[in-house]
């Protein structure tokens, strides 16, 4: 979903020597491939013949063990987050990391022998791809299909073969929506692992009363800071038995995680006070590739500082307050704001812009711009200008949802855009255009 510049910068900063494509990209990725220098192979893995096959480079090699000697420390990833300055961070993943990792998941996910168990997350990202390494090292296979479709996911988990899936909330939403998903029962069904963007009560418990199954919260900054915590199956028994106000936590620890809520400053906050998460753990990044300033703000003395804040009642339950860094998480995917506001800021029609991501039942997030009109430009017409200019520059997971025009944009006395009180609806509506 990325534009070809987007992928271009990717590629540029990683100074792969080979890359693997899929057939669905491999015509919108060889155009690019003269622009990265060192780059002299290209594999498609759907290819099985011909010298970019991946099964001719396969047959190429010896069939022996290779003799490889590693370290903990040494990178086995290298995982891009979306840059909000144009230039993404390289997140350095050691051994030791995602070793840790699966450790940690197999732990809290509650998971059982000779399970069979299908992933959403794409394995692009390291909850996808430590889900099937740790489905591996426990010894039981993994469905992985070409991409998320709601009736063929729903239909492996009337099949009777799966007994567990990891899926975000907005997939859990579009299963529920099929009347069929309803009219079936899920007994061999374990778990539903779900993480990856904030979930409504009102979708928790219908996938609750629908599935009748064990559900898990997993949250974590988890490219860079591993799982963090998680709300067991036990914490949602106990949230349906009555105690309703888990079903907003995001649990507690997570198994091998130190976790602390502080200040600004580093100190511990006290219980109910929000502050931002920080964590220790051997499933931390190494940091990020020659960005020594970032990961030293990132890292402090082995703790983990992801801009996650949050409060911590007295049964040590957490509760997300918001996000330092005003990141969208729309249907489990991170959008920054300032990628899209640098791009509607070069619309004619309006003079100023901020992004935020709302509350949405589906999505988790719906990406929003409240924008000021330019001087003599009607607030509609500027909101329906600004909407068609996102559909032309942007990509689709970044086009706003909604544009709403308004008289200025908040900011504090030093200048800084007071988003939260665009969320929180303190502002007069001059016009507005929805996708």
């Amino acid at each position: 979903r990325l534009a070809p510049s987007e992928l271009l910068t990717l590629l540029r900063r990683a100074e792969p020597r080979m890359l693997f494509v899929s057939a669905r990209y491999l015509e919108s990725t060889r155009p690019l491939l003269e622009q990265v220098a060192g780059l002299d192979l290209l594999v498609d893995f759907d290819q099985t013949t011909g010298p970019e096959g991946f099964e001719a480079l396969v047959a190429e090699g010896e069939d022996v063990e290779p003799d490889v000697d590693l370290a903990d420390s040494d990178v086995i990833g290298l995982a891009f987050t979306s840059g909000t300055t144009g230039l993404p961070k390289g997140v350095l993943q050691s051994h030791k990391m995602v070793k840790s990792l699966i450790i940690n998941m197999s732990i809290d996910y509650e998971i059982l022998p000779g399970e069979c168990r299908y992933t959403a997350s794409p394995i692009f990202h390291i909850a996808g791809q430590a889900m099937i390494l740790m489905h591996i090292w426990r010894g039981f296979p993994t469905l992985i299909l070409p991409q998320f479709e709601r009736e063929v996911v729903l239909s492996w988990m009337q099949s009777g073969r799966l007994t567990g899936v990891f899926l975000v909330p907005t997939m859990i939403s579009s299963i529920l929506e099929l009347p069929e998903a309803r009219a079936h029962s899920y007994p061999q069904l374990h778990s539903i692992i779900y993480g990856g963007a904030p979930m409504s009560p009102t979708l928790l418990r219908q996938a609750i009363e629908t599935f009748d199954c064990n559900l898990i919260n997993a949250f974590g900054a988890a490219t860079e800071g591993g799982l963090q915590s998680v709300l067991s199956s036990a914490d949602h028994r106990r949230a349906m038995a009555g105690d309703t106000h888990l079903l907003g936590s995001i649990g507690k620890p997570a198994f091998g995680v130190e976790l602390r809520i502080v200040d600004d400053a580093g100190r511990d906050v006290a219980r109910g006070e929000t502050g931002e998460i920080i964590t220790r753990s051997d499933a931390v990044m190494n940091g990020y590739l020659e960005m020594p300033e970032e990961t030293a703000k990132a890292i402090r003395e082995g703790w983990f500082w992801g801009g996650d804040l949050a409060r911590m009642d007295d049964e040590g339950y957490l509760y997300l307050a918001g996000r330092s860094k005003d990141m969208i998480i729309r249907g489990g995917e991170n959008i920054y704001p300032d990628e899209i506001e640098s791009v509607l800021t070069r619309c004619p029609a309006i003079d100023d812009v901020c992004v935020v991501g709302l509350p949405d039942e589906r999505w988790g997030h719906a990406v929003t711009a409240f924008v000021v009109p330019a001087r003599g430009t009607d607030p509609l017409a500027a909101a329906e200008q600004a909407l068609a200019w996102a559909r032309e520059q942007l990509p689709s997971l970044k086009r706003p949802k909604r544009v709403i025009a308004v008289d200025s944009i908040p900011r504090s006395g030093v200048g800084k855009t007071l988003r939260r009180t665009l969320v929180a609806g303190e502002y007069d509506l001059r016009g507005e255009a929805r996708v």
